[in-house]
C-alpha cells in the first residue's frame, strides 16, 4: 500500500498510475470521512508530479459503490443534508479538477453517489456485470454529487430523465451504448484495462495532458468562440514547458521522451 492510503481508499502506485480501491464493505458506500480522504486525496496527486493517472475502483467483485449510506439521512436533519452534500461536491469537483487523466473501472454495481464519482471521471470502464443507476428519487432524493449535471454531458437530456426521473437501471451493453461508458470488458478485467489505457497516458506530456482536459472542459462553462481563444493561448502557454522542448526535440532525435511534468 501506498503512504496515500487512508481507512477507506486503498492507494498502490504502479508506474505513473494512482490506483485506488473503495475499501468499505460490503457495498463501498460514502461517508463524510471517505469523501473527505478522497478530496485530500486528489489535492495531494495534483502536487506529485509523478503522478499522471488515477484509476478507481471498488475492493471485491459485487460491487464498485453504492452511493451514500441512507442511514445518513434516516433522522431528517437538514444540517447532515448540507454538510453532506456539500463534502460530496468537494470530493467529485476537486476529482473532475485532477490534473492528470481518471479512469474508473467499474466493478459492479454503481448506484447513486457510486455512479456520480465514476461521472467526475474523465473516461469510464465497465465489467460485463456492472449495473448503474441513479436512483435516489426512489427515495424522496436527488443526485447532488454532480448527477443532474455531468450525466446529461454525457448521454444527453432524454437518457439522464429515464435515469433519473424513471430510475432505470442499466446494464453494461445499454450503458455502452449511450455513452455512458466508453468501453466493456470481461468480469474481473476492468482494472487491469484501466491500467492499460493509463499507460497510454503516461506517453503523453503530461504538462500537455492537463491542458488540453482544461480545455476540454473548458465546454461547460463557456461558449466555444471563447474557449477558442484559451485554445490559442494555451498553445502558446506550452512553450515556456520543459516537455514541450523535450516532446519536439525526442521526435526530431528519434527517441522516446522523458517527462518531467514541468
Amino acid at each position: 500500500m501506498s503512504e496515500y492510503s487512508s481507512q477507506y481508499l486503498k492507494v498502490e502506485i504502479v508506474d505513473h498510475t494512482a490506483v485506488v480501491t473503495f475499501n468499505n464493505p460490503p457495498a463501498h458506500t460514502w461517508t463524510a470521512q471517505s469523501l473527505t480522504d478522497l478530496r485530500d486525496l486528489v489535492l495531494a496527486l495534483n502536487e506529485d508530479k509523478n503522478i499522471y493517472a488515477l484509476v478507481l475502483t471498488g475492493d471485491g467483485e459485487k460491487f464498485f459503490s453504492a452511493g451514500a449510506d441512507l442511514n445518513v439521512f434516516a433522522d431528517g436533519d437538514k444540517q447532515v443534508a448540507a454538510q453532506m452534500s456539500n463534502i460530496f461536491g468537494q470530493a467529485f469537483e476537486t476529482l473532475s479538477d485532477f490534473r492528470g487523466v481518471s479512469i474508473s473501472a467499474i466493478n459492479g454495481y454503481a448506484m447513486g453517489g457510486g455512479l456520480e464519482v465514476a461521472l467526475a471521471c474523465d473516461i469510464r470502464i465497465a465489467e460485463a456485470h456492472a449495473v448503474m443507476a441513479l436512483p435516489e428519487a426512489t427515495v424522496g432524493l436527488l443526485p447532488c454529487a454532480g448527477g443532474t449535471q455531468n450525466l446529461a454531458l454525457l448521454v444527453g437530456e432524454g437518457w439522464t430523465k429515464r435515469m433519473i426521473l424513471c430510475g432505470e437501471r442499466l446494464n453494461a451493453e445499454k450503458a455502452l451504448l449511450i455513452n455512458l461508458v466508453e468501453e466493456v470488458v470481461a468480469q474481473g478485467e476492468g482494472k487491469a484495462s484501466a491500467l492499460a489505457l493509463a499507460e497510454k497516458v503516461a506517453k503523453q506530456s503530461p504538462v500537455a495532458v492537463t491542458a488540453c482536459k482544461q480545455l476540454i472542459q473548458k465546454n461547460r462553462v463557456m461558449p466555444i468562440n471563447q474557449a477558442l481563444v484559451h485554445e490559442r493561448q494555451a498553445f502558446v502557454d506550452l512553450f515556456d514547458s520543459h516537455d514541450q522542448k523535450e516532446g519536439v526535440q525526442a521526435f526530431l532525435e528519434k527517441r522516446k521522451p522523458v517527462w518531467r511534468n514541468k
